[in-house]
């Protein structure tokens, strides 16, 4: 890949993961962890999500999978073919699966996950040699500030446990 090239792809990464992080923010205004997906192909939406878990009871309704599940019906295929997935977080074992077997051809995610990546932190499923299938790995794209997006989420979460746990100390004394 040419210099252009790769600046060429490094600004449509950026632009798509962009709106990941769009994303990202709807599903922190509605009490979820703030990851959002899209996928993508010929540099065309296809199909967008984020987190739902706690919304809908579902720990499988990640942005990944709403995502997946959503271009499935755009595409009416279940196989995703020359398309690429923006994540705003590493995949988890179980995205990482559903992208393997939707035959994705690429992902792009902004922050590692240290607990529970699939791409690589921890383990890396989406490049492992026993499947029939590889995708091509891009990560830390806007990781900083996709890192920052969840840390502030998660801190902000905790400081709202402890003045509730406070709050319920004080009426009780």
């Amino acid at each position: 890949m040419t210099d252009i090239e790769h600046d060429t792809q490094q600004a449509i990464d950026e632009k798509w993961m962009r709106l990941a992080m769009q994303l990202a923010e709807q599903a922190e205004l509605k009490g979820e962890v703030p990851v959002g997906a899209v996928l993508v192909k010929d540099d065309v939406l296809i199909a967008s999500g984020c987190n739902l878990s706690i919304l809908n009871h579902d720990p499988t309704a990640h942005a990944e999978m709403e995502c997946i599940r959503q271009a499935g019906k755009v595409l009416e295929n279940y196989r995703m073919l020359d398309t690429t997935l923006y994540v705003t977080l590493e995949p988890c074992t179980m995205c990482a699966g559903a992208m393997i077997h939707s035959r994705i051809a690429r992902v792009v995610y902004g922050a590692d996950d240290l607990k529970t990546g699939a791409a690589g932190s921890v383990i890396n499923l989406l490049q492992h040699p026993v499947f029939n299938h590889q995708l091509d790995v891009t990560s830390g794209v806007l990781a900083e500030e996709c890192a920052s997006q969840l840390s502030a989420f998660f801190k902000r979460r905790r400081a709202e446990k402890k003045a509730l746990k406070k709050l319920e100390r004080n009426s009780t004394d």
